[in-house]
């Protein structure tokens, strides 16, 4: 098997300037640099085979830009460092793993999360969710009930959180942005009530992702994805 072949994708083609690859299985003996095996020696095997497959994507994504192999680390907040001239991000869940990536001229940061189609566990999306989001869950859930709509807004957050971690260099929390998925496009917007990073001059306050799902082999899965453009477009001029 190799990265993207076969069956319906969830985030390939999704953002735009990236190039995403993905895998719905771990392929046996990928080769993991020394530095990148001595990180996950200890780890358990679904820690290990996880670890490999999403470096798999990432390589594999990496070669279609051009840039040669090379180890991928985590760094101290578990982020991965990518070679100089790239951005981007990775993401994986039961039975799906997937890697982003992009270049610096065209995109400032990327940021992809993969996630079941299905509820949050009871208790978390008080968590995540503030009253105002969950009574626009609560309505989407009405109109739209194949979507696990509880799971997306934590998947949409964790894709701003990717995206703006780099360009903010500090994490954030749930309470930190409002995620408004629109069911019809397949978009969502994220609204951040902390400053925004500066990109291009301008600071940025509010993204926009977007989202999909897929049913693999029985399974469902939903996924968002949110590609920070280098020069964003410039506010509305007012009249």
């Amino acid at each position: 098997m190799h990265p993207g072949d076969g069956g319906p994708g969830l985030l390939v083609g999704a953002l735009p300037d990236v190039v995403t690859v993905e895998l719905f299985a771990d392929p046996p003996n990928i080769h993991l640099y020394p530095e990148e095996a001595d990180r996950v020696k200890r780890a358990v095997d679904r820690r290990r085979r996880e670890f490999a497959t999403v470096r798999l994507c990432a390589r594999t994504a990496l070669a279609r830009l051009g840039v040669p192999p090379g180890p991928i680390l985590p760094g101290p907040d578990g982020e991965p460092a990518w070679p100089e001239g790239v951005v981007g991000s990775m993401t994986h869940c039961p039975g799906y793993r997937a890697a982003a990536v992009a270049g610096t001229s065209a995109v400032a940061a990327v940021g992809i999360d993969a996630e079941p189609n299905s509820a949050l566990p009871a208790g978390i999306e008080r968590m995540v969710a503030s009253p105002g989001e969950r009574r626009t869950l609560d309505r989407l859930t009405l109109s739209h009930p194949a979507v696990a709509w509880d799971r997306l807004l934590f998947s949409a957050k964790e894709s701003t959180y990717k995206a703006c971690f780099p360009l903010l260099g500090r994490m954030m929390d749930f309470g930190d942005c409002t995620v408004t998925p629109d069911p019809e496009r397949g978009t969502f917007t994220s609204s951040l009530h902390v400053p925004g990073p500066v990109v291009g001059g301008r600071r940025v306050d509010t993204f926009t992702g977007r989202w999909r799902t897929v049913a693999r082999e029985g399974v469902e899965y939903v996924a968002t994805g949110i590609a920070v453009p280098a020069a964003p477009a410039p506010p509305p001029r007012r009249r």
